[in-house]
């Protein structure tokens, strides 16, 4: 049995969609599982042991008519696997259509109202209610295949090579590390580079033998030089230098992380580390860290919160962020830490 899921993107979302592969795996051992992924997210998945193959997709690329005969080429050897199912975790036009395209036997797919994808399918799953978790709601295809949902499975199975190569690199300490990730797609997810200095700060006078990681790319290395500058003793800002495996392996090399609504604390829930998640314009319910909703810290007295915008309309520009202080978050983080040491 040949099996396609497309899930091309974000980092977070793919995470999140990642127990449909590894039960559709469990349940049908002998099938062959493709995924469609956008490229720069292909390191994710590269030799995952429940995959027979990746489908990249080539979104800048692509967009070049110049570039569609590639396109079609995938498209074309998507239908040469003949697949008895198509499952669009996606839910858009874009995927709606690749979907269809790929004529699978049966095409399943989540009804989501936004651009029509539902059209491409022959199974739309609707989401139960406005809040519930994306995670929750991918799962919801599983029934209608006849696949069980369980929780007996590893979401992200070790990239023993690559924790290996942060070992021999960089020498890794018995210490008690926490992953800092400062960093997030919207500008009013983030919160305050001053507010992360001054936790950092809190935490290292009060505990001597916290280490700090401070993770994200190459749009947060100004941000990672400012945390680390506060206590360069205790910090690593590796922003902009790590790969996604190697991110993956250093919060999985961490006791706990702090983080800004994003990719990585999506990692960090499927590895089963503690988070402590700041959140301002978006809904915990739907997209927070998964079975941690609880460590979420959000300013909602504020009438807008969550509005589910990627901009800030408010009157003093991010305050829903703002006002989550640094001495706020760091009693959660040191209660964290003692339920760890207990």
């Amino acid at each position: 049995m040949r099996i396609l899921i497309l899930k091309p993107s974000s980092l977070g979302d793919v995470v999140q969609a990642l127990p449909v592969l590894r039960l559709v795996k469990s349940h049908l051992p002998a099938s062959e599982i493709y995924w469609w992924i956008d490229s720069n997210l292909s390191p994710l998945l590269e030799n995952d042991p429940d995959l027979a193959g990746l489908f990249p997709f080539e979104r800048r690329r692509w967009s070049s008519p110049l570039r569609w005969d590639e396109l079609f080429a995938s498209i074309r050897q998507m239908r040469r696997l003949k697949f008895d199912w198509v499952i669009d975790l996606q839910s858009l036009l874009r995927s709606g259509i690749f979907a269809w395209l790929a004529n699978g036997g049966l095409t399943v797919g989540l009804e989501d109202r936004r651009e029509g994808a539902a059209a491409f399918y022959d199974i739309a799953v609707p989401r139960p209610s406005f809040h519930t978790h994306a995670v929750d709601w991918y799962l919801s295809v599983l029934p209608v295949v006849g696949v069980p949902v369980h929780w007996n499975f590893t979401w992200l199975p070790p990239h023993e090579r690559v924790a290996a190569g942060l070992r021999a690199k960089w020498k890794l300490a018995a210490v008690t590390r926490i992953a800092v990730q400062p960093g997030a797609r919207w500008a009013n997810k983030r919160w305050p580079t001053g507010h992360f200095t001054e936790l950092v700060q809190r935490l290292s006078a009060e505990d001597g033998d916290l280490e700090f990681v401070i993770l994200g790319g190459k749009d947060d290395m100004e941000s990672g030089k400012t945390i680390a500058a506060c206590a360069p003793q205790r910090c690593r800002d590796l922003t902009g230098r790590t790969s996604l495996p190697e991110m993956i392996e250093w919060i999985r090399a961490s006791q706990l992380m702090i983080t800004n609504d994003t990719g990585p604390m999506h990692v960090a829930a499927a590895l089963g580390k503690p988070v402590v998640a700041l959140f301002g314009p978006t809904e915990p319910r739907r997209t927070g860290p998964y079975g941690q909703t609880g460590r979420v810290i959000q300013w909602t007295a504020l009438p807008c919160v969550p509005c589910l915008k990627d901009t800030c309309a408010y009157e003093r520009e991010f305050e829903c962020l703002r006002a989550i202080s640094p001495a706020m978050v760091c009693s959660n983080v040191r209660r964290l830490l003692g339920d760890l040491s207990s």
